[in-house]
């Protein structure tokens, strides 16, 4: 049985808007030039390791519009583009970018089935609404916030709404450049 794998960039004070700064904002922008080698080595050894992908609309239209894009993104950007990517959304019907799928309607019962699928991960990135409700519906295996040495201040925060949760504190990783990674379980 796959482990569902919640992966995300914030700040130190709990920010994840458009850390690539794809999406225009205000805020965007902030993770990619607090980003070392190391990081990025890590992040491919992590999709490395992943069976697919699963996305909300929003995460999912930004990454179909940006990752065929990008043809010398090495092998990080042909796991993205090659992976199969499970999408949760009742609005979206075209699924353009490779290997794309909407979810049924009850999106829980569905996730519980694409754990089953799989073998290794399934790894969520973005996704803020996606990730809130995977915590209400306890889907969630593990969770994983690389938190970058930055404070924005304002902006669309991870947790936000978020179900009270008891997670227990798996591990920490130190990057060269102050980035902390974090990772708790979700206790059910």
């Amino acid at each position: 049985m796959a482990k569902l794998i919640v992966s995300e960039f914030v700040t130190v004070d709990g920010v994840f808007e458009d850390p690539g700064g794809s999406e225009g904002t205000l805020h965007g922008g902030w993770q990619l030039p607090l980003m070392g080698d190391d990081e990025m080595d890590y992040k491919l050894e992590e999709l490395r390791s992943t069976d697919a992908l699963l996305l909300g609309r929003v995460t999912y239209e930004g990454f179909a519009e940006a990752w065929p894009k990008m043809p010398d993104a090495g092998e990080f950007g042909d796991l993205m583009n090659s992976l199969p990517k499970h999408v949760a959304s009742l609005t979206l019907s075209d699924f353009t970018w490779r290997n794309s799928s909407g979810l049924e309607a009850d999106a829980t019962t569905a996730i519980r089935k694409l754990k089953e699928k799989y073998g290794r991960n399934i790894m969520v990135y973005g996704s803020g609404e996606l990730v809130r409700s995977l915590l209400q519906n306890n889907l969630v295996d593990e969770l994983r916030l690389m938190t970058y040495p930055i404070i924005l201040g304002t902006g669309r925060r991870l947790l936000d709404g978020a179900p009270r949760t008891k997670m227990k504190f798996v591990s920490e990783q130190t990057f060269q450049n102050g980035t902390a990674l974090l990772t708790y379980s979700q206790i059910v």
